[in-house]
């Protein structure tokens, strides 16, 4: 009997959905990320990368962009701050500078990150960092809820939000939520290692569409839900916990394969790209752009890259490695010891293997505008795309776009990246393995014009079959696809226990 009324409750939960959807098909678009591109004060968008796509989604849609202001403050306001903007409102919400350091440099940064990116060794565990995470996320629940109308869907993202749902739920919100993770998602093995593992997975599952990057990621994810028997698989990607039930899937991110390839022609001409040119002689490039972090494996390339210059006596004096690694969370220590180690390491290589007249390796620990970089990728040989861990690395698949179909360069791939999933055209490498990723290095520069023009075009093959805007469409027709209750009776399990996921009253 308890059972039935239980089911009963489900789906009248389910209906009332599917009749707020369908009662307003013109419901908004609510996005929730941790940094907002605010437009300029004369209107335009500062949207880049995967932002493009999003607002490109609430402009069609209309919709809110909702997340933090980038600012701290000494006191608490649960006020956002509102911009109009066309069609799309962005609210934003200042931190208390105490709950930041624990939300955001703590538990984000110092815990979620190494973990999803396999590294157990720099786990640091601290209570008070798990508290002001889930505190900061609360707060920005009870800030989000009062904007939100019965019919919206909303679509959160990344590690810093995954309680999101479950305290939207806590206060009643009954709409369909998506959460995609931009970063990979480890074993259970290895995630089981987080502080408050459990209520995250059970945070997780509070969400309608749970979205990763690889095919493994989502796997990984399902595995640990049936480790801690917190839910199991009801068929279709989809997964049952109490109640509820959701989708886990992949949706891999693409990019503006057109309009990127476009840019990098048309940057030949940019004076930046030409005093390059200028400078490289009759060298060839290898090039590397990687935020500085320790998941990007920049200190393995560059042993690498040093290994083959050693191997391959004919490239001395013949290539030019050109590192870019703009500077990261300078607050954290971790960053801060690896940006001097790293600097230190091309200028040993420098001084060990350069000439009067060559200096193999030029490290820029700076950003380079958009337009720059594409025409840098473009006449580069070379493109050196080896982390050691990614949830997918685009600067692969801009790389690719933007390389001149007469004369392509070589993409090196590591297989810890999520774009091997797609692009293994490529060479791909282990990055720990020194020698075999300087072979691979040698023979990208080596390899003749007819096995680069056929790599290079299968590569862009995948490009153009997944592009940004399909990995959005195809997210959010996931999010809004019906997700039928299934009775307590019918599931078909052996009656494990589970833990609970609090969810809106029904």
């Amino acid at each position: 009997m308890k059972s039935s009324t239980k089911a009963r409750a489900a789906e009248n939960e389910r209906l009332d959905r599917v009749e707020l959807a369908r009662g307003n098909p013109s419901g908004r678009l609510v996005v929730v990320s941790n940094r907002v591109p605010l437009p300029t004060k004369d209107g335009t968008s500062s949207a880049g990368g995967l932002a493009v796509a999003l607002e490109g989604a609430l402009k069609q849609q209309g919709g809110l962009w909702f997340g933090w202001s980038g600012r701290t403050v000494d006191r608490a306001e649960n006020m956002p701050h509102i911009v109009e903007a066309g069609n799309i409102t962005f609210a934003v919400l200042d931190v208390l500078k105490k709950d930041f350091d624990l939300f955001y440099t703590g538990f984000a940064n110092r815990v979620l990150w190494p973990i999803c990116h396999y590294r157990l060794d720099l786990l640091q565990i601290d209570r008070s960092q798990t508290e002001g995470y889930f505190r900061v996320n609360r707060t920005f629940a009870e800030a989000l809820a009062p904007l939100l109308n019965a019919d919206d869907t909303i679509w959160i993202h990344d590690y810093h939000f995954i309680p999101l749902a479950a305290e939207l739920r806590r206060l009643g919100c009954r709409n369909r939520i998506g959460f995609f993770l931009h970063i990979p998602w480890p074993p259970s093995d290895v995630a089981s290692a987080l502080p408050s593992y459990e209520r995250l997975l059970n945070g997780l599952a509070s969400y309608d569409v749970v979205g990763f990057h690889t095919p493994q990621d989502a796997e990984n994810f399902r595995q640990c839900l049936m480790r801690e028997r917190i839910g199991f698989p009801v068929g279709n990607g989809e997964y049952q916990v109490d109640s509820h039930r959701f989708k886990i899937g992949s949706f891999p991110v693409g990019i503006e394969t057109d309009a990127f390839a476009q840019t990098a022609a048309s940057a030949e001409r940019n004076p930046v790209v030409r005093r390059m040119r200028a400078s490289m002689g009759n060298r060839d490039l290898i090039i590397g752009v990687d935020r500085l972090d320790y998941s990007k494996g920049i200190k393995q390339r560059i042993e690498a890259f040093a290994c083959c210059v050693r191997s391959n006596p004919e490239l001395r004096n013949r290539v030019v490695y050109l590192q870019v690694t703009p500077k990261s969370r300078s607050d954290v220590p971790e960053y801060k010891k690896m940006q001097h180690e790293i600097a230190e390491q091309a200028g040993w290589t420098n001084g060990n293997l350069g000439e009067v007249d060559w200096t193999p390796i030029r490290y820029l620990n700076k950003t380079i505008g958009h337009t720059q970089l594409a025409g840098l990728y473009r006449m580069a040989r070379v493109g050196l795309v080896t982390p050691l861990r990614d949830g997918m690395n685009l600067v692969a698949k801009e790389f690719v776009a933007s390389q001149d179909p007469d004369d392509p360069g070589v993409l090196v791939l590591s297989r810890f990246a999520g774009a091997m999933h797609e692009l293994d055209a490529a060479l791909l490498v282990n990055p720990y393995d020194t020698e075999a990723t300087a072979a691979a290095i040698a023979r990208a520069v080596e390899m003749p014009i007819e096995e680069r023009k056929e790599r290079w075009n299968a590569l862009m093959i995948r490009l153009r079959s997944n592009g940004i805007d399909n990995w959005c469409r195809s997210f959010l027709t996931a999010l809004c696809d019906d997700l039928p209750a299934v009775p307590e009776g019918d599931r078909g399990g052996s009656g494990r226990p589970r833990n609970r996921v609090a969810h809106a009253p029904g």
